[in-house]
């Protein structure tokens, strides 16, 4: 019996640099799957582009999963939708040949990245994670050993609070992750620092892997 795939309208770039590993980009609230196309480009020059649109709408503005209310999440829309997720990217890694990509996800987009890598180990290569909550009041057990994760949340966030990105960094670290948090002095909009920092975290992960 052949499963098809979960359907995401979605954007594709290929590799003009196959050196670099593709970004799989999930973006915010109120965002699509052109959103996050040149921020991919300017962190990653080169690097395929995997850009998804999330399937449910919160007063018309695409999501990647259901809320209850601001920093809680509806968990078992959130279990359903990132298990769609898996399975549309390994759908799209074997139609377009693609390594295991690095995530760049930003506030929701970066939430379900982060239930990716705790709902599917090894699916990502990796991922940086801004504006990210930790996603389960319960996470599942993951293995994460040697996974390369970059965490940036804001000093100064109005949604997320700095204990739950210190406890999210911490759920990593203890699944086995490599994770680098940096707490900027900015809210929770992405900064000129976001941008530098994912860049050359991105870079260095290039660098390893030659």
């Amino acid at each position: 019996m052949t499963v098809t795939a979960p359907a995401f309208v979605h954007a594709f770039e290929p590799a003009t640099d196959a050196a670099r590993p593709p970004l799989l980009l999930l973006h915010g609230t109120g965002g699509d799957e052109r959103d996050l196309l040149p921020l991919g480009r300017l962190v990653a020059p080169g690097a395929a582009l995997l850009s998804p649109r999330g399937t449910v709408l919160e007063n018309g503005m695409p999501r990647f999963f259901r809320r209850l209310a601001e920093g809680v999440f509806d968990e078992d829309d959130l279990r359903a939708r990132t298990d769609d997720l898996a399975a549309f990217l390994r759908a799209a890694m074997a139609e377009h040949g693609l390594a295991a990509p690095v995530a760049l996800g930003f506030s929701n987009g970066a939430n379900i990245a982060a239930s990716l890598l705790l709902r599917h180990p090894g699916l990502l290569g990796g991922a940086a994670l801004l504006r990210a909550m930790v996603p389960f009041r319960d996470p599942p057990a993951a293995r994460l050993e040697g996974t390369p994760v970059l965490l940036l949340s804001g000093a100064s966030d109005p949604i997320v609070p700095a204990a739950n990105s210190a406890r999210l960094a911490a759920l990593l670290q203890g699944a086995g992750a490599r994770v680098a948090h940096r707490e900027l002095p900015v809210g929770h909009g992405l900064s000129q620092m976001d941008v530098a920092l994912a860049r050359d975290w991105l870079a260095t992960l290039q660098e390893n892997a030659r």
